[in-house]
């Protein structure tokens, strides 16, 4: 799948699943679960505290590849340094996804070929992303500025495509796609470890598919 193929899956399908310290066997049962629902956007994130979280999160990213690459794209996300980045490509990840906007990772991403998502609060944020070749800006912490915040940066800066992250859950996605997000990056809700450690795919599956139903109502009601 080509950089401007994914861009376009991510507008369509605007879920980002965020898998935060889950590996192995598990993460493989969760993706599974999650390809089910439809949604097929991972990322899996770099835990910072751990020093070996290079290996451990890259390695993570070329086993979801390799079990369900060609249904699926996998991207790396709490990207911080250069190094991750780089670690993050060589095993096939296609996005880099940060919490901060760092313009030397989004240029460096870009030139990866990979599809950048920086984390953004303010419009001068927002917009130098945009400037330095960000594809999305991730809205961060969309839970606690509101969908009020995105309808009232979105008019200036219409043309910058947000991805609401932080504190969206199924009460409140419908609510920042209306208020104009392109879509948006979730957690907990989809990765619930107590579900996966149950093995309960069933239940994994139906807190996903929740989300599916949301942004499928919403595209058709957009198209009317």
């Amino acid at each position: 799948m080509t950089k401007a193929q994914l861009c376009r899956r991510i507008e369509e399908e605007r879920i980002i699943a965020i898998v935060r310290k889950v590996y192995g066997d598990d993460l493989l049962f969760l993706t599974e679960a999650l390809l089910d629902a439809g949604i097929s956007t991972l990322e899996v994130t770099f835990d910072q505290q751990d020093p070996g979280c290079v290996k451990k999160t890259s390695g993570a990213i070329a086993a979801v590849l390799n079990a369900f690459g060609s249904r699926c794209s996998c991207g790396a996300g709490t990207v911080l340094t250069r190094e991750q980045a780089d670690a993050a490509a060589n095993a096939g990840a296609s996005l880099i996804i940060s919490p901060n906007c760092n313009e030397a990772i989004i240029r460096h991403t870009v030139e990866l070929g990979l599809v950048s998502i920086p984390g953004c609060m303010t419009p001068s944020e927002i917009l130098a992303a945009h400037d330095a070749g960000a594809d999305f800006v991730k809205v961060f912490p969309a839970g606690s500025l509101g969908t009020g915040y995105i309808k009232n940066i979105s008019a200036p800066i219409s043309h910058v495509k947000f991805l609401a992250v932080g504190g969206v859950d199924a009460e409140n996605y419908g609510a920042f796609l209306k208020a104009g997000c392109t879509g948006a990056g979730i957690g907990g809700s989809l990765t619930n470890r107590a579900l996966i450690a149950e093995r309960n795919r069933e239940q994994l599956t139906k807190n996903a598919a929740q989300y599916v139903a949301i942004a499928r109502a919403f595209h058709q009601e957009a198209s009317k």
